[in-house]
């Protein structure tokens, strides 16, 4: 089973890294098309792009990897693979662009880069069709995967009815192995105990142990009760729906470790390009928006009493405390009072001047600074107050698995509605979503997201 699956992830990943020069090569022809339509000669001679197509190809098979375009495991999860290709493709275009401005090339029109992004797309969600259907066409001129299925309880049964409903890998269950004190709830092949392997005889292809948590403990002995069969033996390892596996076991000195960890906060991805992607955008966004700062500065100066600026201690990464920053919205109170004290519409609280900062977020752009530190993000649960998390860690189920990523100015939650005197159990739902489905083009979708509809809310007050 595996090897072909390797074999079947080569020929993609192999056929994926060259699209780049397909993609100019058909990019190139519809850019002489359009030209040629508007009945004018095209601009460019295409005979120094050698340089540009091998950047292109190492950006490209960067950003397809991060994107999981040439994974085997996600051809069949979704239809097209459309939002996988548009990602990447989308990604490399952006790169390419910044590549030809700071080189200051003027000569490789903008237009041809356009229409060489639009090819790389298409031709990307080609070849997964393509490869999506010579897969299934090859796998089902082939028999089965033979499988020796190591329990035979409820949890073994389920897990067997999956396995037999792969689209992409048709699997056959030649047997099962009962385990000592496991009740039997098979009934579709022959049924072995575990202490009869010896003397098994069977055609399987694979052994596929498939036992629950408290059963690991028998896995030594099962390991070696297997020798006897000598087949290739695989886990299916089930550690309970709030456990999310994101990479796989690895070896720490002489101990073997398996990575539990639901956040993708320790992958080198999210390390480096969510953190590169937030130092430039907070840098821009500060340097850009320093006259409008001055502006809200001199309105909260002019309009009460108090500091320009307001400081509060919120909880971050890891569930560390940090101060952020805002523009002060509300009149001068007690430490206290602001710290456990929710704020809710029409709240007496906040000046005429903080009420629009307020609806508009504008009150958020120091935070901004916080970004640039690294004590947030700019895409990311909101940080809260250690009042109010002291208080949903007892009331709110998994609540502390937020912290887990760097807190954001805006987020999946934000973005859907889910801020100000809302539902926590909604916002804590759509947190873990995010938590779970990390992509750096996730969170570009967020920005523009929050460009479009959340900078006005109506449970921004």
């Amino acid at each position: 089973m595996f090897l072909r699956l390797k074999l079947y992830r080569l020929y993609l990943k192999i056929a994926t890294y060259l699209l780049p020069v397909l993609a100019f090569e058909f990019g190139w022809r519809i850019w002489l098309w359009c030209w040629a339509y508007i009945g004018r000669p095209a601009a460019y001679a295409p005979h120094n792009r050698f340089l540009l197509v091998v950047v292109s190809i190492f950006v490209w098979v960067f950003l397809a990897e991060h994107y999981r375009v040439t994974s085997v495991d996600e051809l069949f999860r979704e239809r097209t693979g459309a939002r996988a290709a548009w990602s990447a493709s989308l990604a490399t275009g952006l790169v390419m662009l910044a590549a030809l401005y700071f080189s200051r090339n003027d000569s490789f029109p903008r237009g041809l880069l356009i229409s060489c992004v639009i090819a790389l797309l298409v031709l990307a969600i080609l070849l997964r069709a393509v490869f999506r259907t010579l897969f299934r066409l090859r796998i089902g001129a082939g028999r089965p995967c033979r499988l020796l299925v190591v329990g035979a309880d409820q949890f073994a049964r389920a897990a067997a009815r999956k396995l037999q409903r792969l689209s992409f890998f048709p699997c056959e269950i030649v047997g099962y192995v009962r385990l000592p004190g496991q009740e039997i709830a098979v009934q579709d092949a022959s049924i072995y105990e575990i202490d009869q392997l010896d003397a098994l005889t069977s055609e399987s292809d694979e052994a596929v142990i498939v036992i629950p948590p408290t059963h690991f403990s028998q896995m030594p002995r099962i390991i070696a009760n297997l020798e006897s069969v000598c087949l290739p033996a695989r886990a299916i390892v089930d550690l309970g729906e709030g456990i999310v596996i994101r990479e796989r076991l690895f070896q720490l000195g002489n101990m073997q470790m398996l990575d539990l960890t639901t956040t993708p906060a320790d992958s080198l991805d999210y390390a480096l390009l969510k953190r590169i992607f937030d130092i430039c955008f907070s840098s821009a966004v500060l340097v850009l928006a320093a006259p409008l700062f001055v502006l809200i500065a001199l309105a909260i100066r002019f309009s009460s009493a108090g500091p320009v600026f307001f400081t509060q201690e919120r909880v971050g990464l890891n569930g560390k405390p940090f101060h952020m920053y805002k523009f002060r919205t509300m009149r001068m109170s007690s430490a206290l009072e602001s710290e456990t004290r929710w704020t809710t519409e029409n709240d007496p609280r906040r000046t005429r001047v903080g009420t629009f900062l307020r609806k508009t977020s504008l009150d958020e752009l120091p935070q901004f600074y916080n970004v640039l530190r690294g004590e947030m993000s700019v895409v990311g649960p909101r940080p809260e107050r250690p009042h109010f998390v002291r208080v949903f860690l007892r009331e709110v189920a998994r609540y502390n698995h937020r912290h887990a990523l760097k807190v954001g100015i805006t987020g999946w939650a934000q973005v859907n509605g889910w801020r100000g005197d809302t539902s926590i159990q909604k916002r804590i739902e759509y947190d873990l979503y995010y938590l779970q489905n990390w992509t750096f083009g996730f969170d570009l979708r967020i920005i523009v997201m929050t460009v479009f509809s959340a900078l006005v809310s109506k449970n921004a007050y």
